[in-house]
């Protein structure tokens, strides 16, 4: 690593006054200069490509749905995306780059056409879209150039290598987790699969057919959602012809993973001039999880609000699609930030006057993407811009002006799309974390109080933020004399855990997970510094490098197999023994982190002693602390792994094979106009142990409307903006429910006529596991399909 770029050695190492000398960068043939062999140049990109499609084949994905969505993303999201990207930025810099970038950029622009041929209600030839970019490209001689430009920096296959090594891992955990065991569909008995996920591509059937989307499980209802991934979902499908349930639950995960990686490691390139913290910032960002000493993790209660990245990256769609979107969000506003100072060789030219455009672009995105991406980014714009103003005693214009965008866009998706619904967040300091200082007996002295409010706080900085450690060189070695950039970062990295520490509500842990991004830039550029000085030779990087991976094991190891004694004897040490204290399930993570420290402490007493008479020690020391630290969250990917082989993940319902079977059979037998009424409401963990029971808690059947892709009068509400908004649990519109109910166990001739001219609809959904239908049903509608559990009535 002491190496940032084959194209941009060691010399371009900078102290916190500014750049060093870095000699002329290296340039493709398109330049006059050879970068390499062009097969070797792409055998990193290959290999991790070819690792992703042997996962999905290992998980019985047909080859000729890998051949068609490779196909959709070159041509439906590459191919327009890459050209306005390049158009709009000034030069080029490296050609992954202006791939990342123009994956990115196709993304924004799907949801764009999507808005427009389904407003024009042309969605039939949705699939030419692309030509509209790319046919100006190819007629007008200024934007020609654009197909083939010249003058990239050739990466070295180091660099290549490693990002390509992040993408291979993040296809083999997701295999592991989630590929291998959820099926596409059920085809006989039943699956287990995450209850969210039918609710999920209910929202992409929607989305093929409706403009704006509503919500699918109440017909008619307003969907004030950040539905834009399923927009994503939905193009993928009408452009693609790739089956919905296929995209969801093998294609669309993997490649947004992947495609987030190589943008957090493109972005860090750009914001830092050190090729190296990509590699780095994209470990941290997926392959970097939780620290805690709990094994299995303790899922059900998620201890601060939703896991890691990597945990939700196939159970939140919304949030693996945002990510990227987010990530390159953050480049393109922090390299405005940059402003036209001198660049050093090597380094990324500034995107130029494109880059407000772009910043509008990927807002607009994010804005509905995952609705707690864009209010940190606001935050940590405006915390840059109040600190440059501090330090200069000048209006900084460009904090301004991108505020001014990001602040129009952030106010017309909360009216517009959002209508001001807060999904039951309200502003109640402390609120999701006072559990575990509660004293609701009053038997603590004040100090006592204080102190368990103290490491309460800190058991949270340590659960989610480990992973930024290393911004604190850097923040240390500059005294606070930070430029904007890094003032932008490390405001969002900020903002993102404040607003979980003040708006309480378990979907407020998302803007803790939307500020990660944000610190992990800032932390791989500290690190980056840190290893920099260092100084490392050759030998030593090897034996650094083993020497993580050899602690990294050791730790993973330790919490699979003593993880419960850990905590037997953590809890006779500080507690009653009981597990009963309101932080009880905080002190494992905190013991460990105390012995963690203390080891640390006496190894580095010792190594300041060897240093003495080992001069190749000195000033070294730093690097391998900072390495040990920001790798102490590496063994929740491997524990997941074993966990996931083990169990269910919390939150696995029973989806049986006669729901999807007819579910599937009404899509392919009605229009999508069509409506339909069931009597399945609620979600089944014992696939309806108790017939008819009636939902409380628990109206989350989602099934009918995902596979179906139509609109169904009365399902599971449970996840109504509305009543996530009033916190409530019943369904609004009493009189519909019943007379939804009385279609399927009471009906009359009136009654059923009343549903079909009124409400539009056409099919009646029994599930007879929940209750059988009555027996007039078969004298007063067509029944049309019956497959034993699962029986379909016509209504004329």
């Amino acid at each position: 690593m002491g190496s940032t770029d084959s194209t941009a050695p060691a010399s371009d190492a900078r102290s916190a006054s500014g750049p060093a000398h870095r000699p002329e960068r290296a340039r493709t043939e398109g330049s006059g200069a050879r970068a390499g062999a062009p097969a070797w140049r792409f055998l990193p990109a290959l290999t991790a490509y070819l690792v992703l499609v042997g996962v999905l084949l290992a998980a019985d994905t047909s080859p000729g749905d890998i051949a068609r969505y490779t196909g959709y993303v070159a041509w439906g999201v590459l191919l327009p995306g890459t050209l306005v990207f390049r158009a709009l930025r000034r030069r080029p810099y490296t050609l992954v780059e202006d791939l990342a970038f123009g994956a990115v950029t196709g993304l924004v622009l799907e949801l764009l056409a999507w808005a427009v041929f389904m407003a024009a209600g042309i969605e039939s030839v949705m699939p030419a879209w692309p030509l509209l970019v790319a046919v100006p490209f190819a007629a007008v001689p200024r934007l020609r150039r654009h197909w083939r430009p010249r003058g990239y920096l050739a990466s070295s296959l180091g660099w290549s290598w490693a990002v390509a090594g992040t993408v291979a891992v993040s296809s083999g955990y997701l295999y592991a987790v989630f590929l291998r065991k959820y099926p596409v569909v059920p085809v006989e008995g039943h699956a287990n699969q995450y209850v969210d996920l039918p609710y999920l591509l209910s929202l992409a059937g929607n989305a093929k057919h409706n403009f704006p989307l509503t919500f699918p499980q109440a017909a008619g209802e307003p969907l004030h959602y950040h539905w834009f991934t399923f927009v994503h979902m939905a193009m993928t499908d009408m452009v693609g012809h790739i089956d919905l349930a296929v995209v969801q639950m093998r294609l669309m995960v993997p490649a947004l993973v992947a495609l987030t990686l190589v943008i957090t490691a493109v972005v860090a390139r750009r914001l830092t001039g050190r090729a190296w913290a990509g590699p780095v910032a994209a470990v941290l960002v997926f392959l970097i999880g939780d620290f805690n000493a709990i094994y299995p993790n303790n899922v059900q209660n998620w201890t601060f609000g939703a896991p890691a990245v990597p945990l939700m990256a196939w159970a939140s769609l919304s949030l693996t699609y945002s990510q990227p979107l987010l990530i390159a969000l953050i480049g393109v506003v922090g390299d405005a930030l940059r402003g036209r100072r001198e660049r050093a060789d090597g380094e990324a030219p500034g995107l130029g006057r494109g880059v407000f455009v772009l910043t509008a672009m990927f807002a607009l995105a994010s804005s509905a993407a995952k609705a707690s991406s864009l209010p940190v980014t606001v935050a940590a714009l405006a915390f840059a811009g109040l600190m440059v103003l501090i330090g200069t005693r000048r209006i900084p214009w460009t904090v301004v002006g991108l505020g001014a965008i990001l602040g129009a866009v952030q106010l017309f998706a909360t009216a517009v799309l959002f209508r001001f619904e807060s999904y039951g967040l309200q502003v109640v300091p402390f609120g999701n974390v006072e559990r575990y200082w509660a004293d609701p007996l009053g038997t603590r002295s004040t100090t006592a109080q204080a102190a368990v409010v103290a490491l309460t706080l800190v058991a949270y900085l340590l659960n989610h933020q480990l992973r930024m450690v290393g911004a604190i060189p850097l923040i240390w070695r500059r005294r606070l004399r930070m430029d904007p950039v890094q003032w932008f970062l490390l405001g969002g990295a900020v903002a993102g855990p404040a607003v979980y520490l003040v708006v309480n509500g378990f979907n407020a842990s998302y803007f803790t997970l939307a500020g990660i991004p944000f610190g992990v830039l800032l932390s791989a550029w500290g690190y980056c510094e840190v290893f920099e000085r260092a100084a490392l030779s050759t030998r030593a990087k090897v034996l650094l490098v083993v020497g993580t991976l050899s602690f990294t094991a050791l730790l993973t190891v330790a919490v699979y197999r003593y993880a419960d004694d850990w905590a037997t004897f953590v809890l006779k040490l500080f507690d009653d023994g009981t597990g009963a204290k309101s932080y009880s399930v905080l002190l494992p993570a905190l013991g460990a982190a105390a012995a963690l420290a203390a080891i640390a402490a006496v190894l580095g007493l010792l190594w300041r002693g060897a240093g003495r008479l080992l001069p190749g020690l000195r000033r070294r020391g730093g690097v391998v602390l900072l390495t040990a630290a920001l790798t102490a969250g590496a063994p929740t990917l491997v524990l997941d792994v074993a966990q996931t082989s083990q169990s269910e993940w919390m939150g696995t319902a029973l989806l049986p094979a006669e729901q999807v079977q007819a579910a599937r059979w009404v899509r392919a037998h009605s229009s999508p106009s069509d409506v339909l009424a069931t009597n399945s409401h609620c979600r089944s963990f014992d696939d309806y142990g108790v017939p008819g029971e009636v939902c409380t808690n628990n109206a989350q059947s989602f099934w009918l409307s995902g596979y179906s892709e139509r609109s169904v009068l009365v399902e599971g509400w449970a996840y109504s903006p509305r009543l996530m908004s009033e916190q409530s649990n019943a369904f609004w519109d009493l009189p519909l429910l019943k007379l939804n109910e009385d279609a399927v166990y009471a009906p009359t001739a009136e009654l059923l006529h009343r549903l079909h001219a009124e409400h539009h609809v056409r099919y009646l959904v029994v599930d007879r596991k929940v209750h059988p239908e009555s027996a007039l049903l078969k004298s007063l509608a067509r029944p049309v399909y019956d497959n034993g559990r699962v029986a379909v009535y016509e209504l004329s």
